[in-house]
This record gives C-alpha cells, structure tokens and sequence, in this order.
C-alpha cells in the first residue's frame, strides 16, 4: 500500500467528533480495518527505507505508536490520539537520528526526523563539536536541497548560552539548541496521493546528510577519535 487510504482520513475526522471510548467501541471492526491498512503503509515505507538505510525497526506494525492516549498527566482527558503516527530506529549505536510519520487529516500530516530528545552526554558532545567548527553543520542546514524540504533547523533552544559556553560564542545561535528537528508538511490531498510513500522516503532520504554528520561526533571524541 503506497498512498494513504481517504478512509484512514474519515475515520480520523470521526474519532475526533468522538472521541469517548463507547463510540470507539462501536467502531472497534473500522479502527481494526484502518490500522491494517496503516500497518501496509507502514511496511511499504520501512522497505523503501531500508534500501538506502539500514533500520532496526523491524515491520511495520512495531513503528506504529497506539492510538490510545495516556492521559495521567494531561488537562485534556480525550482517551484517543487524532492521528497515526510511528517511527523508524536506524540500526546499531554507529547510526544516530530517527525517522517519524505523522498522518492527520486538515493539512496537518508531516514527515519528520532528528534529535528529539539527546541525552545530557550527547548533547554535550554535540555542542563540543559546534564550538569548534560549524561549517559543516551549516553547510547542511543551509543546502539548497535541506531548505527546500524542511525550510529550517528546528527544536527546542535555550535562552541563553549553554553552561560552559560563552555568550558571544560565534556559533551561540547553534549552540543554544537542546533538540535538531526538521520536518516536512503534507496535505490531505498530498497524501493521498498514489506516489505518497516515494515522497515520504524522499524525505526521509533529505535526512541523511544531517544524520551521517551527527553519527560520526557521536561516536567519536574530540579528537575524532572512535569511541
């Protein structure tokens, strides 16, 4: 299954009028139908993936997150999430970066990758390897082909300078970032579209650059040393 179901898109739009756990019960036969044809999109774009990649992930039906929301810690009680989404691991500690799918109807599907959430030693690492060089970092970032996939390096910064690093540091607008996003928007009729899975691994393949430059400071030291 190359293209997202119209089906897959009103059953979303209906679980959002909704959303309560009686009507989810009623419709349990079309949310099973919807997630089997999620899973062989999935499936579908995890092989094209990995022909130019080599991901952990191992089906399609392990890189669907479940639609049930977990609502301990939120104001908004809403027991269903409104969109399918799921990820892809790259395989081995050697390959860092994340691929993500996110499948909501109003415009609001993307394709996304990054650093979501580094740990403390990564992100230390990282900003090491900003402070000494950044051009090629931004030589990524600034490719025409980044722009026009995802405009812009995104995430999370902080608002000041980083512990340890100056404020005036050159590269402090680098430095500043805790999370490396990027993402892409489709729309309702974008996805739908037969050749919609060749352009979401397009995109995924737009990543690389950026993720092979990460891999190699994360597994190497200061020096560029093999960890």
């Amino acid at each position: 299954m190359e293209a997202i179901s119209k089906s897959t898109l009103t059953y979303l739009q209906e679980l959002m009028k909704n959303n309560n756990r009686d009507w989810f019960a009623e419709n349990k036969e079309t949310y099973s139908k919807e997630l089997e044809k999620m899973t062989q999109f999935s499936d579908s774009l995890l092989a094209k993936l990995n022909k130019h990649d080599t991901i952990e992930t191992p089906n399609g039906k392990k890189s669907l997150y479940r639609i049930y929301r977990d609502v301990r810690f939120s104001k908004d009680k809403s027991p269903y999430k409104k969109h399918w989404g799921g990820s892809y691991k790259r395989a081995t500690d050697q390959k860092r970066g994340g691929y993500y799918y996110h499948i909501e109807p109003g415009n609001k599907s993307f394709i996304a990758g990054g650093f979501w959430s580094p740990s403390k030693e990564d992100l230390l690492r990282i900003r090491e390897e900003i402070a000494i060089d950044t051009e090629e970092l931004r030589t990524i970032i600034n490719a025409k082909g980044f722009i026009e996939t995802f405009g812009k390096l995104e995430g999370e910064q902080l608002k000041t300078a980083p512990k340890g690093f100056p404020k005036d540091h050159e590269a402090i607008d680098l430095l500043r970032y805790k999370q490396f996003i990027f993402w892409r928007p489709f729309t309702d009729k974008e996805i739908l579209a037969d050749n919609f899975a060749e352009e979401a691994d397009k995109t995924f393949k737009n990543m690389r650059p950026f993720f092979d430059y990460f891999s190699d400071v994360l597994t190497t030291d200061i020096n560029g040393t093999p960890l």
